[in-house]
């Protein structure tokens, strides 16, 4: 990596390694991975915003909608959770899992299908959901009746018989080794397991001891069930810090860093209880200097949620989140290149597919995504973007799929999104101009301005002959230097008389006409 690529991403001298770099806080709590001192994720959570998603509820059907095919459930916030059908069927294990076969014997249940989940939920009964998307926008949660706890290296399905491994698991040989340790865990009548990705390399005592873990962390929620009445929490995920370790905590996490002692002891008696090894890598940070700053990961934060950001060959995406989709264009900028013309297209789309895959997990967004790439002629220059672009979108945990660059040069692509976006809880739409990003000109003050003077003083020709106008003071300055005129001739066709007045109080696009004697507000 080149001295110039190091000052664009904003990189401090140089590190080495994988760091887990923790900042917690009273009101927030940040979690920053580092590979070899690049920023590669990034996750917030506020006290007040805690995240929901995991969370299991006991609730109360409200109403069901047999046109959605969903049901609206009372789980104890502002907006009732949405329910579909599909989502109310007994488990099935996800398309990222292969099955592996249990001992047979089982009973065969009856076949439930969407049509009898209504009978099954009637408006009024209880359910037990857990959330799979929380609250977004103006959206209520979304939840599932299809139940599972994660461990370290296992989770636990408690409704469902059914055991898997994680396809991402891909050597044939590790397969098999899990397959035999799935097939000797003692896993209680009903319930099935799958093994995260985490649990490849993993010795067996490790899942014995994490599925002891969650059964007994079930048998808690059984009990919770019966104690609460609906609507009730019966089991809160862990907040950010116990999720990090326990997702993130791998044999490639050479350190954990984190500057508050209570979530040190916190974090070593969590993983301590799984492999004491892995707690040994956890640690207190106690200099003077903010942790974020030590490990230069808050210039990192702060270049990449820009709207447009660099790359190193000196081209740059720009980033826009709307209310349908996310939209990525990509530019060359700076980078002319030292070849042809299609290499540096070429080499700017590389580096733009590596951005993108990062920018949607730093920035947690998802939905729907368009990346506008820079166009290309060559048919395999555009599978090679798109071929770094699948590879790249691997690492992300959250659920994605990309299609082909398009004839338009356009690249879709979807990614899960179980929570708001980053931007969407640090920031909310500006109070002055709602949103938008801009204001309306002087001169477009100005006009609307002029219109409603023209229809007041039409309409009160005859009894009002003095008029006051307040202003801010910039479309003030537009109406004294270039609109002065146009103004007196008003005032001449009319006959009456306007008197101005600038107040920097006022929003830009705002403007009050009154009658002068009386000081009655006046409107067109």
């Amino acid at each position: 990596m080149t001295e110039r690529v190091k000052r664009m991403i904003g990189l401090a001298p140089r590190q080495t390694g994988n760091k887990l770099v923790i900042n917690s806080e009273k009101l927030e709590r940040r979690v920053a991975l580092l590979e070899g001192g690049v920023l590669e994720e990034y996750s917030i959570e506020r006290e007040t915003d805690r995240n929901i998603v995991g969370s299991i509820f006991k609730g109360r059907v409200k109403n069901i909608e047999h046109g959605l095919k969903a049901m609206f459930v009372d789980i104890g916030f502002e907006k009732n959770a949405f329910l579909h059908f599909w989502d109310a069927l007994p488990a099935a294990l996800d398309s990222g899992v292969e099955q592996v076969e249990r001992s047979s014997g089982r009973k065969e249940n009856k076949r439930i299908t969407a049509q009898d989940i209504p009978k099954i939920y009637p408006v009024g009964s209880e359910v037990l959901v857990q959330v799979t998307k929380g609250p977004i926008s103006t959206k209520g949660p979304r939840i599932t009746t299809n139940l599972s706890l994660a461990g370290r290296y296992l989770v636990l399905m408690p409704y469902s018989d059914q055991c898997g491994i994680s396809r991402k698991i891909e050597s044939p040989k590790e397969r098999d080794r899990l397959r035999k340790i799935l097939k000797e865990l003692d896993i209680p009548e009903n319930m099935g397991v799958i093994v995260r990705t985490v649990g490849e390399g993993q010795r067996a005592r490790y899942f014995v001891r994490d599925l002891g873990l969650l059964v007994e962390q079930w048998r808690a929620i059984e009990q919770a069930m019966k104690e609460k009445p609906a609507p009730a929490c019966v089991f809160q995920e862990p907040d950010l810090i116990e999720r990090t370790v326990r997702d993130f905590l791998t044999d490639e996490i050479d350190e954990v860093i984190c500057d508050d002692e209570h979530a040190v002891k916190r974090m070593v008696d969590v993983v301590g209880q799984i492999s004491r090894r892995s707690a040994g890598r956890i640690r207190h940070y106690q200099d003077t200097q903010a942790i974020f700053e030590r490990y230069g990961v808050q210039k990192q934060i702060d270049d990449a949620f820009h709207r447009q950001v660099w790359l190193p060959c000196g081209g740059y995406i720009v980033i826009d989140e709307t209310e349908a989709l996310i939209a990525i264009d990509v530019n060359t900028g700076r980078n002319k290149g030292s070849g042809s013309a299609d290499k540096t297209i070429l080499q700017t789309n590389l580096e733009a597919a590596d951005e993108m895959a990062r920018q949607m997990r730093l920035r947690n967004i998802g939905g729907l995504i368009i990346g506008d790439f820079i166009d290309m002629k060559n048919r395999k220059d555009q599978q090679a973007v798109y071929s770094r672009m699948k590879e790249r979108l691997k690492r992300d945990k959250s659920k994605t799929h990309v299609l082909p660059i398009s004839p338009l040069g356009l690249m879709e692509m979807t990614r899960q999104r179980a929570a708001e976006s980053i931007s969407g809880a640090v920031f909310e739409p500006c109070p002055y101009c709602g949103g938008r990003g801009k204001v309306k000109s002087a001169m477009t003050m100005s006009v609307e301005l002029q219109r409603s003077l023209h229809q007041i003083m039409r309409k009160h020709q005859d009894t009002i002959h003095e008029i006051k106008v307040i202003v801010h003071p910039h479309v003030m300055q537009r109406l004294r230097t270039e609109d002065e005129e146009l103004l007196v001739e008003i005032e001449r066709r009319y006959a009456g008389r306007l008197t101005f007045r600038a107040d920097p109080t006022y929003h830009h696009e705002k403007f009050t006409i009154v009658d002068a004697n009386t000081g009655q507000e006046l409107k067109p």
